[in-house]
C-alpha cells in the first residue's frame, strides 16, 4: 500500500471541486489515497461502468485490483489490512462512488458491514478465519438485516434463531442483500429468546440459499440479492459473541452511513463536472451555454451544494477520529449529502438535455444509483425523524 501510494502522489490531481481549498485540511497520505483511488477510477471504471449498468452486470474483475490497493477494511489495523484514517475511508468512497455506486457498495459492505462487525464484535477465532481473507478479498461477505416485510424497523424482525443443543437453527429471509449470491459468508441478524444476535452463516451450510434480484433500474452495476433460512443449522462458535441487541447491527449502520456521507459526494461531483463540460462546448442561440445567467446560476448550486457536503464530510470525520462522532451528525450527514447529490444528478440530467438521457452521460445512472442510496441504510425521512428526536426528546417514528 505504501509503494503504491508513493507512487501515486504525484501522477494525479484530484478531480473533484474543491472550491474551499479541502486538500490542504488533508496528510499527505490522505491525498496520495485519493489520488491514487481516483486515478484507478478514470483509468479502470469510468471506461466499462456504463456498459456494466446497461448490462446489468456487476465488473467483478476490479475486485483484487481493489484489494492490491488496500481497499477492503482500509481503517482497521492488522489482519493485513491498511489502517488508514477516517477521512482516508471517506475520500476513498467519494472516489469508488465518482465511478458508480455500485462499486462504493461493495467495497462499503465488505469493510463497514462485514469485516467491521467481525473486528468489532467477533471471537479472536473469527478475525483470524475471515479478516485477512477478506482483506485480499480471497473472501467476500454479505449483511443481513433488511426483511422482506421491512427494513426501517429492524427491531420487528422476523428471521430467528433458536438454540438446540451447541448449535443455533435459523429460519427466515432477508432482502436487498448487496454481494448476496457472491459471499462466501453473511453477517446474519436474528432474533433469539434474548434478543437480537449476530451470526456467521457460511456460504454452503444446509439449508442457506441467496438468489439474485433483478429488473433493477437502480444500481444495476451491482448484485443485490435475497437470503433464505431453511432450518439453517450451525455451530455456537459461528455467533458473534460481542454483538447484543440492536445497537450492533445498528453500530454497523453508523459506520456504512459514514462511508455514504462522502460517498455519493462523488456521484455529485461527477454530475456536476460532466454539466460544466457540456455547458461549455453546447453551442445555443450562438453561443456557450456557459454565457447565460441561468446556467451559471445551476452550476453555482450545484458547487455550493458540493462545497458544504464536503465541509460536512470532513468535520464528521474528524469527529470520527476523535472518537467524538455521534450517530445522529452520521444521521444528519447522510441525509443532507444524498439529497444534495440526487439533486444536483437530476438537474445534470436535465441541463445535458436529450444527451442525459443515455449513460453515455453519468448523470442519468448516478440519478438513478441515488434512488437507492437515499433509501438503503435508512430513509431520508427516517434520518430526519433520527434528528428531529436528538432536537426534541420525542421519538415520532
Amino acid at each position: 500500500m505504501a509503494r503504491l501510494l508513493t507512487e501515486a502522489a504525484h501522477t494525479r490531481n484530484a478531480a473533484s471541486p474543491d472550491f474551499f481549498g479541502l486538500a490542504d485540511l488533508l496528510t499527505d497520505e490522505e491525498r496520495q489515497v485519493q489520488q491514487l483511488v481516483g486515478r484507478w477510477v478514470d483509468e479502470r471504471v469510468l471506461p466499462i461502468i456504463g456498459d456494466a449498468f446497461d448490462q446489468h452486470t456487476f465488473p467483478r474483475d476490479l475486485i483484487p485490483e481493489m484489494a492490491e490497493m488496500g481497499l477492503f477494511g482500509p481503517t482497521l489495523q492488522d489482519y493485513g489490512c491498511a489502517g488508514l484514517s477516517n477521512i482516508a475511508y471517506g475520500l476513498i468512497m467519494q472516489e469508488l462512488e465518482r465511478g458508480d455506486s455500485g462499486l462504493r457498495s461493495f467495497a462499503s459492505v465488505q469493510s463497514g458491514l462485514v469485516m467491521f462487525p467481525i473486528h468489532k464484535y467477533g471471537s479472536d477465532e473469527q478475525k483470524q478465519q475471515w479478516l485477512p481473507d477478506m482483506a485480499k478479498a480471497r473472501k467476500i461477505g454479505c449483511f443481513g438485516l433488511t426483511e422482506p416485510d421491512g427494513g426501517s424497523d429492524p427491531g420487528a424482525m422476523k428471521t430467528h434463531a433458536k438454540k438446540q443443543g451447541g448449535d443455533w437453527v435459523i429460519n427466515g429471509a432477508k432482502m436487498w442483500i448487496t454481494n448476496g449470491t457472491v459471499a462466501d459468508v453473511a453477517v446474519v441478524w436474528a432474533m433469539t429468546d434474548n434478543g437480537v444476535r449476530g451470526f456467521l452463516v457460511e456460504k454452503g451450510t444446509p439449508g442457506y440459499s441467496a438468489r439474485d434480484i433483478h429488473k433493477k433500474m437502480s444500481l444495476r452495476a451491482s448484485i443485490t440479492s435475497e437470503l433464505f433460512f431453511d432450518n439453517v443449522r450451525i455451530p455456537a462458535r459461528n455467533q458473534l459473541p460481542k454483538a447484543e441487541g440492536l445497537a450492533g447491527p445498528l453500530g454497523c449502520l453508523t459506520q456504512a452511513r459514514y462511508g455514504i456521507a462522502w460517498g455519493v459526494l462523488g456521484a455529485a461531483q461527477a454530475c456536476y463536472q460532466e454539466a460544466l463540460t457540456f455547458a461549455k462546448s453546447r453551442i445555443l442561440f450562438g453561443r456557450p451555454l456557459t454565457h447565460t445567467q441561468t446556467i451559471q446560476i445551476r452550476l453555482a448550486d450545484m458547487l455550493r451544494r458540493i462545497t458544504t457536503g464536503q465541509l460536512l464530510a470532513w468535520r464528521l470525520g474528524k469527529l470520527k477520529e476523535d472518537d467524538a462522532m455521534h450517530h445522529t451528525q452520521v444521521s444528519l450527514a447522510k441525509w443532507n449529502n444524498c439529497r444534495l447529490a440526487i439533486d444536483i444528478a437530476r438537474d445534470a440530467r436535465d441541463l445535458l438535455g436529450g444527451m442525459g438521457i443515455t449513460t453515455e452521460c453519468c448523470p442519468i445512472r448516478h440519478a438513478n444509483n441515488l434512488e437507492s442510496v437515499i433509501t438503503y441504510e435508512g430513509t431520508e425521512t427516517i434520518h430526519q425523524l433520527v434528528v428531529g428526536r436528538e432536537i426534541t426528546g420525542i421519538a415520532a417514528f
